[in-house]
C-alpha cells in the first residue's frame, strides 16, 4: 500500500472512531427542554399508546464505550491502520507459516518415513493409503473429483489408461513437475471437410460406428497430420502425452462433435507442478496413492 493510501486509511479510521465517541456523548447529553425520564414526550398513537422519555440504560451506553476502547487496543496491537503492522507484529502470513511449521514438526517424520519406501511397496500399505487419501482430497479432488474419476479435461486416475505412462516414477514426476498437454488446432489446415473425415477415422480406430467412406478419406489425412504424435496405428505416444485413440477412453469426451471440436480447435491441458506446494515427501506419498488407485481396477497400461 502506498504512503498516500496508508495515511488515508489511518485518518479515515481515526475520524470514524472520534465521530462515534462524539455521537454517543451528544445523544446521551441531557437537553434543557427534555422531559424527565418519568414524563411522556407528548407522542400518542392509537389513542392510548404513549411514548415516554426513557433513555437507554447506563450499562448499554457503557458497552458502546467498551467497544470503542476495544477497537483502539486492537488497532494498536494488530494491523488495521494502513501500513502499521501493530505492536505484536502479527500477520496472517506469519500465522500461516507458524501453523505449517508446527504441522511439519508433528507430521514431517511420518512423511519422511513414507518417502523412504519404494512407491509400489508404499501403495500396498493400508495405513499410508489412508493418510494419502486425505492428502488427495485436500490437494487433487478439486480437479480429479473426490472419487478420482476425473471429468472432461481431467483424467480418470482409477482406470489403466495413462497419457505419460503408468510407471510409479512417471506418476511422481507428473505430480512434482506438472504437465502441459498441447493439441494444436488443425481446422485451418484440414478445412471443415477434412475435420469431418478425420473425425470419422478416429471413431473407426476404436471400433465405433463411423462413415466408411469418410473414414477412408480421413485415414490418409490422419497419416499425414496426426500420426507424428498419435502413431500410424493411433495408439498414442506416452513420451509426448499423446493419447491412445484405439480405446474407448476419452479425456474430453468421445462424441463425434467433441472429437471434431478437438481436431478443429485443439486442446490446451495443464497440470500444475505441486512440488512447491507439497514438497517431495508428500508428493511421494500422493504418487503412491494414485498408483494404488489405478491398480484397484484393471491393470495399468505400460
Amino acid at each position: 500500500m502506498s504512503s498516500f493510501w496508508s495515511l488515508y486509511v489511518v485518518l479515515l479510521t481515526v475520524v470514524n472512531i472520534a465521530a462515534a465517541v462524539w455521537l454517543i456523548r451528544w445523544t446521551a447529553k441531557p437537553r434543557k427542554d427534555e422531559p424527565a425520564s418519568t414524563d411522556t414526550t407528548g407522542h400518542v398513537w392509537d389513542g392510548d399508546l404513549t411514548e415516554y422519555n426513557k433513555p437507554m440504560p447506563r450499562w448499554w451506553l457503557y458497552l458502546f464505550y467498551l467497544s470503542i476502547i476495544f477497537s483502539v487496543i486492537y488497532l494498536a496491537l494488530y494491523p488495521g491502520l494502513g501500513n502499521f503492522r501493530g505492536l505484536l507484529g502479527w500477520s496472517q502470513v506469519g500465522a500461516y507459516e507458524t501453523q505449517i511449521a508446527e504441522a511439519e514438526k508433528s507430521y514431517g517424520p511420518l512423511f519422511q518415513a513414507y518417502a523412504a519406501t519404494e512407491l509400489a511397496e508404499l501403495s500396498r500399505n493400508p495405513e499410508a493409503m489412508e493418510t494419502a487419501a486425505r492428502l488427495f482430497a485436500n490437494t487433487c479432488a478439486g480437479c480429479h473429483g473426490s472419487d478420482a474419476q476425473g471429468g472432461p479435461g481431467f483424467p480418470n486416475l482409477t482406470d489403466g489408461d495413462w497419457l505419460y505412462g503408468a510407471a510409479p516414477e512417471t506418476v511422481l514426476e507428473t505430480i512434482l513437475k506438472g504437465r502441459n498437454g498441447v493439441m494444436p488446432p488443425f481446422g485451418p489446415m484440414l478445412g471443415e471437410e477434412g475435420v469431418r473425415a478425420v473425425t470419422q477415422h478416429v471413431l473407426s480406430l476404436s471400433g465405433r460406428p463411423s462413415d466408411p467412406v469418410l473414414a477412408a478419406a480421413g485415414q490418409q489425412k490422419f497419416t499425414t497430420v496426426c500420426a507424428a504424435c498419435h502413431g500410424a496405428d493411433g495408439k498414442g505416444n506416452t513420451a509426448l502425452g499423446a493419447p491412445d485413440l484405439t480405446d474407448r477412453i476419452w479425456l474430453y469426451g468421445g462424441s463425434a462433435d467433441t472429437i471434431a471440436q478437438t481436431i478443429r480447435g485443439g486442446r490446451q491441458g495443464h497440470m500444475p507442478a505441486h512440488e512447491p506446494i507439497l514438497g517431495p515427501d508428500r508428493a511421494h506419498l500422493l504418487a503412491a496413492y494414485v498408483y494404488h488407485l489405478s491398480h484397484r481396477g484393471s491393470p495399468p497400461k505400460p
